[in-house]
């Protein structure tokens, strides 16, 4: 039989979800837990001048009240920016932060019992727009006392390379854009959750809906002075991620908090509300991109200087700062190439990461203005990208290595199944088509919190039965990494999927992972998991040819069975394993993923770096009704290079879900604001695409085989969302002569631009 590995498979947690026997973190019910509620302020700056929490305590069912004074040590995921507290302590920050909790018999009993906190507040100037943080204040008035000049200012990056202003300032082919794109969540299904046990050897159980229980586990002893080794991170089921669980949250660690405090299991789960206003979503941002070609239509410059939104806290916002410019850098040559960003602390929740985190919205412009000189040099936009790709084993102006690069396979792709030629630009008016192309990593190469860890390790264990379990820390958020887990132990091992199980993201049972961002687990993990199951194989091979006294080279481990090419041997796997636990009982093999030393020594060079790339085309078919403004995607042809596909059906999904929530992104969905507080935080006025929104989908899988990912693998999660957004954007000027510049591309937008061209 031949493996697993490039067959589409169903994911092995696919019947216990879809039937309701899958335990989320909600669905978790414990003897004597206490239930969490909040008191959230309604200021969105402003001094604490005082808190009265006598009542609540006083409160029938209530069994213990915190604030921030019990919880004040400051965390986050980046160590380099640790500015969040579990509660407020001295001032609020955002209309929503959590000023105290309580922990109650019954979340009625908790929830009434908030209602009888007294605050005090002093109100402070609210900046609520990112251009007012970039003027200098008062000290009384900064957000954070940590940053400069007297500027609401969270972090400035900035590289350049070859002087691309000199450039842009002499070049023939030219074209600026402004782009505005309003910030968007990420929508998942699972509202933020968490559990958590104080045992009685006073050890701490933390069970949560996140994506990343190795970081969680260290934040929650920095803040509760408990060393590792008293914790315990556990991740069920999770129910959606996209970035939005991808941080420490002050609910986990004042869940902690409250279970030691009371020596009883306490939980709390969030409204639809509360998930709005906690948030860490895209950011709000604005950006001036320009970009020259010369006559031969080879890009010669690229510079933009970006704004973004970051709110209240800095969640990732540092690795947001540089992403929104360094992952320019493909996949087409630049050689001259500069950005700046300039990420600003407002009195808003605050943004991180999200599906395509950081590169989104520049992607966008960069896609539209290409389009932009496509028509000034009376050129087809896909013969434009087409001379300007990256090749194969080469190096961005900034140091990116790329090996494998299917890109133009992917356009040439989604261009023939389009019949592109024949159709763009000769559509009747109101319908046209938009073609866009991506690049992202898979994978960071320099891990979060900077240590001599490897970025993921993963053991497999061989027990008396024949079982392989497969030990691994990552998480699985509905991308099915659990799955490539099993594919990948039956592949090296030659047996059939039910042989093989996973034991995933517990701190106290699994090796260290980094978690579930990045684009990292297919290619990171897959890489640590193949080397595990491999030494599994290598280690039997060596039992068995020493009983048999052959070569172990000459066994092959195919279709549940261990022989030679003669069948001189020819043993059941059950018989193998037999033969290998003698005198053993069971044995562990490791497998480990650093990733190869890369990038430049300049600051800033480890942003943005990754072992491989992936990339993608997409045109997109729309309609545009010139009397309502409405935008409809009636069909879009996907093409993603991948590497290899592990599975092919987990890959066409993910292409799938860029593809619904990329059309969210560009026709509905944005975070609306009144002096600080959110206007539509739930899904009656935060609009998703439904079923109905949804296009027809032409999906190509690409293979190009990159040399670093395990079988030739890459990513597949994130980097097809990034040409969903400027396809659709270049649709709409092919239909009907406009260029939106603002995203969502909402009716009352277009019809405005509309009106500009008449």
């Amino acid at each position: 039989m031949s493996g697993p590995i490039g067959k589409p498979t169903p994911y092995i947690d696919g019947v216990e979800k879809v039937t309701g026997q899958a335990m989320y973190t909600d669905d978790f019910r414990l003897p004597n837990m206490l239930y969490l509620a909040f008191l959230r302020s309604a200021e969105s700056h402003a001094k604490i001048k005082s808190l009265d929490i006598s009542d609540a305590e006083s409160h029938p069912g209530v069994v213990a009240v915190a604030t921030g004074k019990d919880i004040p040590v400051s965390f986050g995921v980046l160590p380099i920016s640790p500015d969040e507290t579990a509660m407020a302590v001295e001032k609020v920050r955002y209309n929503g932060e959590i000023v105290a909790a309580v922990a109650a018999e019954t979340i009625e009993a908790a929830r009434d019992a908030v209602e009888k906190i007294k605050v005090k507040y002093e109100a402070i100037t609210a900046f609520v727009s990112p251009h007012d943080s970039l003027e200098k204040c008062s000290p009384d008035e900064q957000i954070h006392p940590h940053t400069k000049d007297g500027r609401n200012i969270h972090k400035t990056a900035e590289l350049r390379f070859n002087e691309p202003e000199k450039e842009l300032e002499t070049a023939k082919f030219k074209q600026t854009g402004f782009f505005k794109f309003a910030g968007v969540t990420h929508a998942f299904t699972e509202p933020h959750s968490t559990l958590a046990i104080w045992n009685g050897d006073e050890t701490l159980t933390v069970i949560s809906a996140t994506q990343v229980p190795h970081y969680l586990h260290k934040n929650l002893s920095k803040v509760l002075g408990l060393p590792l080794h008293k914790i315990q991170v556990k991740k069920p089921a999770l129910g959606g991620g996209f970035g939005g669980k991808s941080d420490p949250f002050p609910h986990e660690m004042i869940t902690a908090y409250m279970a030691m405090k009371t020596k009883r299991p306490v939980k709390c789960t969030f409204s639809r509300e509360e998930v709005f206003i906690t948030h860490h979503g895209r950011h709000p941002t604005e950006m001036s991109m320009s970009v020259s070609c010369d006559n031969k239509a080879k890009i010669t410059a690229l510079d933009t200087d970006i704004v973004i939104d970051g709110g209240a806290y800095g969640s990732f916002g540092v690795v947001t700062s540089y992403y929104n410019g360094v992952l320019l850098q493909g996949p087409y040559k630049i050689d001259k190439f500069g950005f700046k960003t300039r990420r600003a602390y407002t009195n808003k929740h605050q943004c991180g990461a999200m599906r395509g985190h950081g590169a989104v919205n520049p992607r966008y412009a960069v896609e539209v203005i290409l389009d932009m000189l496509a028509k000034d040099l009376k050129m087809d936009p896909c013969d434009l990208r087409n001379k300007n790709f990256l090749p194969e084993n080469s190096f961005t102006v900034g140091e990116f290595r790329i090996t494998s690069n299917g890109v133009r396979d992917c356009l040439k792709t989604v261009r023939k199944k389009s019949d592109w030629d024949k159709r763009y630009g000769k559509l009747p008016y109101g319908r046209g088509l938009g073609v866009a192309c991506g690049f992202f990593i898979s994978g960071s190469a320099l891990p979060i919190i900077w240590n001599r860890y490897p970025q993921t390790v993963v053991h497999a264990k061989l027990d008396f039965d024949g079982r392989i379990v497969m030990f691994s820390g990552a998480s699985d958020i509905g991308q099915g990494s659990d799955t490539m887990l099993v594919q990948i132990a039956a592949e090296e091992l030659g047996i059939s999927l039910d042989y093989v199980q996973v034991e995933v993201a517990d701190t106290k049972t699994t090796p260290v992972d980094l978690g579930s961002y990045s684009s990292r687990v297919t290619f990171m993990v897959g890489n640590a998991a193949k080397t595990a199951a491999s030494n599994i194989r290598k280690e039997m091979a060596k039992a068995i040819g020493k009983e048999k006294n052959v070569s172990p080279d000459k066994l092959i481990f195919d279709n549940c069975r261990i022989q030679t090419q003669d069948k001189s041997i020819d043993l059941s796997w059950e018989e193998g394993v037999e033969i290998a636990m003698a005198g053993r009982g069971s044995f562990v093999e490791s497998g480990y993923y650093i990733s190869p030393k890369l990038g430049g020594k300049y600051k800033g060079a480890g942003a943005g770096l990754s072992p491989s790339y992936s990339f993608g085309a997409f045109i997109s078919e729309v309609t545009v009704n010139p009397d309502t403004g409405e935008v409809n995607v009636e069909k879009i042809w996907a093409a993603h290079d991948c590497g290899k596909a592990l599975n092919p059906l987990a890959v066409e999904g993910q292409i799938e879900g860029s593809i619904h929530m990329g059309i969210g992104q560009a026709l509905t969905e944005e975070m609306r604001y009144k002096n600080g507080q959110q206007m539509n935080p739930n899904f009656f006025d935060y609009r998703i695409p439904s079923s109905v929104d949804t296009p027809d989908m032409d999906i190509t899988i690409i293979e190009s085989n990159d040399p670093e990912g395990p079988y030739g693998a890459k990513e597949a999660g994130e980097g097809p969302i990034h040409p969903v957004l400027p396809s659709i954007g270049n649709a709409v000027y092919d239909a009907v002569g406009i260029r939106m510049m603002e995203l969502p591309m909402t009716p009352d937008k277009v019809l405005s631009k509309l009106k500009e061209v008449s």
